[in-house]
């Protein structure tokens, strides 16, 4: 059985040949290739360490299963997509959600897990029947709309939580990760979260060397004199150690509200699996549906030890694109620093002392971005938002989801935010499309004029 990890050697093992690219199935020297996994792990970090402190997890924990779920996605694909998969953000709301409700870390990760087989499931589907039926059940104005929501409903989170413990910090590191993400080119601004996250650091220490303690709310959101920078975790950790397991904890409630990261997910595989085809020249579709429950495997075996859930990351495609090395030898060669990071609980402690107000003016981005990539689906798939049978539903959801609008049934159950305003935008999307005028189901370019829609004009002409 070809499980993907036979490489041959690419030109003289040095650099691509000119107008060429390392294709997965090929490699740099081992040298090279390992240097160029460490470079995967550094771009990985910013994110796949911000999640699962935001999350309440362990980050040493998060760190080694990205190790493993990215072994597992490799064997699962045989080498075809080389992809890294880390901590996925679409579950920094959901998590957030569900500590709101007195959930422990233990619920968490058994809602994220019971997410995990549901995107098995998905992939399975996917093989059998095709990727047609992810556009036929979730077109890009619902996974748009989901992702935008999913995005925005962390926004209090920030602005209650983060950027009160520290609004200079917060407001610095906003606009240092803001310069770099638009400023620097290549691999450093792939990376700008991570030297955001290092600002923060040192900005953080030099105010607690020149102005002292900080009188604001802490991380409890108890208002005290304290260190902005508390690094007493870091002394007392242990160099080498595994991190801390455990099982997770299952109840409906916070089920319901992961449940619809699922449609996020699939979306990110999606774009994933598109965007390597696109750049090694190879066809990749039929890739999906495994491409998919691979991602949902890994984070069933992640979350059953107490991990966070782990998606393919677009930071990583960053660095696949500006070297031109698609080589899956390097993702392994990264799997093994992930590994080796995990059984670090100094590193793991450094982490985990992140001030407040860093997290402020990371997430302030962070969480934006996320919410926008559901306008880009809707950009990329030139959905024309003047139709009322796009438009209804998706305003509808995403007022519900930012507004954390909750419906009550009987006095044991209720659905709120994300998990009301996923279900209003699915569900209010077919119902409507079922009853809609047949001019309204009529996918057309969108007009670039701001005058009067295709669809009022035929409205019209249909009613005259």
């Amino acid at each position: 059985m070809d499980l993907g990890v036979r490489w041959k050697l690419h030109g003289d093992g040095r650099t691509p040949a000119p107008g060429a690219v390392v294709r997965p199935n090929e490699r740099l020297s081992w040298p090279r290739t390992v240097g160029l996994g460490a470079q995967h792990v550094v771009a990985m970090f910013g994110a796949s360490f911000v999640a699962p402190v935001l999350m309440g997890l362990d980050p040493n924990l998060a760190i080694m299963m990205s190790g493993v779920a990215t072994v597992i996605f490799l064997l699962a694909t045989r080498g075809r997509v080389p992809s890294y998969l880390g901590c996925s953000l679409s579950f920094v709301g959901v998590a957030a959600v569900i500590r709101a409700q007195g959930g422990t870390s233990a619920t968490v990760t058994g809602a994220v897990f019971v997410v995990g087989v549901a995107l098995f499931l998905v992939g399975l589907a996917v093989r059998r029947f095709g990727a047609h039926i992810i556009h036929a059940t979730m077109p890009p104005i619902v996974t748009g709309a989901v992702v935008m929501l999913i995005g925005f409903n962390l926004a209090p989170v920030t602005a209650s939580t983060y950027w009160p413990q520290d609004q200079w910090t917060a407001l610095l590191v906003m606009l240092f990760t803001g310069l770099a993400v638009v400023c620097l080119r290549g691999f450093w601004s792939r990376v700008a979260i991570f030297l955001g996250l290092v600002f923060g650091y040192a900005i953080s220490w030099g105010f607690d060397l020149i102005f002292g303690k900080i009188h604001s709310a802490d991380a409890s959101g108890k208002v005290t004199h304290h260190w902005r920078l508390d690094l007493s975790g870091v002394g007392k950790a242990d160099w080498i150690g595994l991190p801390s397991f455990h099982g997770p904890s299952f109840q409906w409630s916070a089920i319901l509200v992961a449940l619809p990261v699922v449609i996020a997910l699939v979306a990110e595989n999606a774009g994933h699996v598109k965007a390597v085809g696109e750049m090694t020249g190879d066809r990749l579709d039929d890739q999906l549906g495994t491409a998919i429950s691979a991602d949902g495997v890994a984070s069933m075996v992640s979350t059953a030890v107490g991990g966070p859930p782990n998606t393919t990351y677009s930071e990583n495609i960053g660095v696949m694109a500006a070297t031109r090395v698609y080589s899956t030898a390097a993702y392994w060669a990264a799997a093994g620093f992930a590994l080796l990071f995990g059984v670090c609980p100094k590193f793991g402690a450094v982490v985990a002392a992140i001030p407040g107000g860093v997290l402020g003016g990371i997430t302030v981005i962070l969480y934006g971005m996320i919410g926008l990539l559901g306008a880009q689906i809707w950009t990329n798939a030139r959905v024309d938002l003047r139709n009322p049978l796009n438009l209804v539903p998706a305003a509808a959801g995403i007022i519900i989801g930012i507004g954390n609008v909750t419906m009550k049934f009987g006095a044991d159950f209720s659905l709120s935010g994300i998990a009301l305003g996923t279900l209003v935008v699915i569900t209010g999307y077919h119902t409507l499309r079922a009853l809609a005028p047949a001019h309204l189901k009529v996918q057309e370019e969108p007009l670039l004029d701001e005058g009067t829609s295709s669809y009022d004009e035929e409205a019209e002409g249909a009613g005259s």
